[in-house]
């Protein structure tokens, strides 16, 4: 945990507990009070911070990777870094390109990586995720109605439907797709975090 004190840890901990979807707060913090039933990954496993779109991940991803002492990477982020080419656009007339490159990207980096996954990577590429630690951040129905009607920058996934019958659409399907994936709750893996011995 490249040496954070039990103090850092402890702080890291409280803020990563602090950014999650407000409406969930209670049961995150329910599932950190349980005993760890899972281990920290080890050091040379990928951790992929995964979720639906507006979950939090991006915010989440410096916090999480301070805590396990590892460079922090957006996938997004670095696509469009590489590429020059602006996600809600590719998105809108590349969507098999796009996901094709997401996926190219995140099997070509090194094994011990700590990487915020968009928001469809959980639904699209269950199979890159197999020898991953997948943290899924939760997020209720709710907030991602309201944080994804505020966001005009993101993409249209659904064009011929409403905004409204889009979000619960993808939203609902996804929930559904995510279960394909084996996953760590956010809870379970910052009590793993917080009983393991400082390094």
């Amino acid at each position: 945990m490249s040496g954070l004190s039990a103090e850092q840890r402890n702080q890291l901990i409280e803020r990563i507990l602090g950014a999650v979807d407000p409406r969930l707060a209670t049961s995150v913090r329910a599932e950190f009070a349980r005993p760890a039933t899972t281990e920290p990954p080890h050091a040379t496993r990928t951790v992929a911070i995964g979720g639906h779109r507006a979950a939090g991940k991006s915010r989440l991803l410096p916090l999480v990777s301070a805590l396990l002492g590892r460079p922090g990477l957006d996938l997004d982020v670095e696509l469009e870094r590489r590429t020059g080419r602006s996600l809600r656009e590719w998105v809108a007339t590349d969507t098999e390109g796009f996901r094709a490159a997401e996926r190219a990207l995140f099997l070509s980096l090194p094994p011990g990586s700590c990487v915020a996954v968009g928001g469809g990577f959980l639904s699209h590429h269950p199979e890159a995720l197999e020898s991953c630690y997948t943290l899924l951040v939760p997020i209720s129905f709710e907030t991602y109605r309201e944080r994804l009607l505020q966001d005009t920058r993101r993409p249209r996934l659904r064009p011929g439907m409403s905004l409204e019958e889009e979000l619960s659409a993808i939203y609902e399907q996804r929930t559904l797709l995510h279960r394909r994936v084996t996953t760590v709750g956010l809870g379970e893996f910052l009590r793993a975090m917080s009983t393991r011995s400082p390094e």
